[in-house]
């Protein structure tokens, strides 16, 4: 069964609501996610979505690291930023198999705003990430990263290409599913991806409409 995780941590812009707006995104476009697990450590009840506590206390988006925990899930899981809108057929995101959203300013690197594997697979990641956190989190860790921002993708990117075991990008393996926000688009979708400073909470129509599940 395949499972879509998200990670909520508390001290920033997101809420439980995030959660419910994805969650209500994914079970109306994804349905093949027979489960939605919240990664947090915040008072979370939102239908429909389990939720476990977060274990360390890593700042930012450095929670995301959580998600490649041992023992969460079986099967297909498929990591997914909150800030994420599903508004057309998102099926394709459950497809058994590794892959990776190419990230949207870096050509040929890694984005953990969508990431896809199997059970366990991931597991070396958490592993080394947990053993010494502060190392991985300095910038220039993972050697020269042109034009990024040193974050959690940065590092899986880093990890999985020299394990050589970076998974092919989901814009290659399902064309036409990945839509990056822009406001001038009328008919977005079917998963629309905000990048930098965009957030759905501050999108024009048709947008935010489909983020608060009143349309289509």
């Amino acid at each position: 069964m395949p499972t879509l995780v998200t990670v909520l941590r508390g001290g920033g812009r997101y809420d439980p609501s995030w959660v419910e707006r994805l969650a209500h995104g994914a079970r109306r476009h994804a349905p093949a996610f027979g489960r939605i697990l919240c990664l947090t450590d915040m008072e979370l009840a939102v239908p429909g979505v389990e939720t476990v506590p977060l274990r360390h206390d890593w700042p930012a988006w450095w929670a995301k690291m959580e998600a490649f925990r041992p023992g969460l899930a079986a099967g297909t899981v498929v990591l997914c930023d909150l800030d994420t809108v599903l508004c057309g057929d998102a099926s394709a995101l459950a497809v058994p198999g590794p892959a990776a959203m190419e990230d949207y300013f870096l050509k040929g690197r890694l984005s953990t705003a969508l990431l896809r594997w199997e059970g366990d697979a991931l597991t070396d990641v958490y592993d080394t990430f947990a053993s010494d956190p502060a190392h991985w989190m300095r910038e220039g860790s993972c050697g020269p990263v042109p034009n990024s921002v040193h974050g959690d993708q940065v590092v899986v990117d880093h990890l999985l290409r020299r394990a050589g075991r970076l998974p092919p990008f989901l814009q290659a393996l399902h064309p036409g599913l990945l839509d990056f926000y822009d406001p001038r688009n009328e008919q977005p979708g079917p998963v629309v991806v905000f990048i930098g400073d965009s957030k759905p909470d501050r999108a024009g129509e048709p947008i935010a409409s489909l983020w608060r599940g009143r349309a289509r």
